[in-house]
């Protein structure tokens, strides 16, 4: 690979080579957050490794986990569950292979532990990988969820049980009625200072009390009512925001739902 490498992140390096981007943890909240995290999960068998490059840092990164402590409402138990992946903070880093690389990673670390096998949720569009590059690799769709995620899985075993997505998903929505809620995890760096913003406009500019709902846990997240699991925007019982968004964003959603 050149000058790249992939790297083992821990508990005990991980500050010194951030996460999504988030690198100074004497500035950054998010990464505060991050490694507090991965520090609690770590011996659970969350991993992180990352692509780094000699002469350009840190240029991409996987985060998998057990399947029994997936970050989406999925039934994944004995698989390995790729939550994150991208590559390319840098342009000259993308469409060369390296997620393919990092992906087989996870696959060979699965093989290792006796795993099923490896699952992940795709989606079209930001936050998620499309699932080109998984069905490249072998993996098969499993399940689909609304809008329009979908699940794969790679099986070590075709005769394992393929994951699913909760059977309820469709319905959970509708346990939060009344009001605007913002579901958020540690996980997902992204949900901290956009959600401070969102609070704010919320309560200035659209009169509402927001309620942000922390999924502390991997059963909070198992149980929450959108796909991405991780992060969600609920809004008098419907989901508004299915990945973290910026306050911009969510304004013009807003405003959109305010003329209806």
């Amino acid at each position: 690979m050149d000058d790249i490498s992939i790297i083992d992140i821990t508990p005990q390096n991980i500050a010194s080579y951030g996460v999504c981007g988030y690198k100074d943890i004497r500035k950054h909240e998010e990464l505060k957050r991050k490694i507090a995290w991965y520090t609690e999960n770590y011996p659970k068998g969350f991993r992180i490794k990352a692509l780094i490059s000699q002469k350009d840092g840190y240029q991409g990164m996987i985060e998998y986990m057990p399947g029994e402590y997936a970050h989406r409402p999925v039934d994944a138990d004995n698989y390995l569950f790729i939550q994150c992946i991208f590559t390319g903070f840098l342009k000259e880093y993308k469409h060369k292979g390296y997620g393919r690389a990092l992906i087989r990673e996870c696959i060979q670390d699965a093989e290792q532990l006796g795993r099923k096998g490896v699952a992940v949720v795709t989606r079209k569009g930001s936050f998620m990988a499309g699932k080109d590059i998984f069905l490249k690799l072998g993996f098969v769709i499993c399940d689909a969820a609304k809008p329009d995620f979908e699940l794969l899985a790679l099986l070590s075993d075709k005769n394992a049980e393929m994951p699913k997505f909760k059977t309820d998903l469709g319905i959970r929505a509708g346990a939060y009625r009344e009001g605007l809620y913002i579901l958020r995890s540690r996980q997902c760096p992204y949900s901290w200072k956009n959600v401070n913003a969102i609070v704010k406009t919320a309560r200035d500019m659209f009169h509402l009390d927001p309620r942000v709902i922390e999924l502390e846990s991997a059963e909070d997240v198992l149980n929450a009512p959108c796909a991405f699991g991780s992060f969600c925007i609920i809004y008098n019982g419907a989901i508004i925001s299915h990945h973290p968004i910026s306050n911009g964003r969510f304004t013009t959603i807003m405003k959109n739902l305010f003329k209806e």
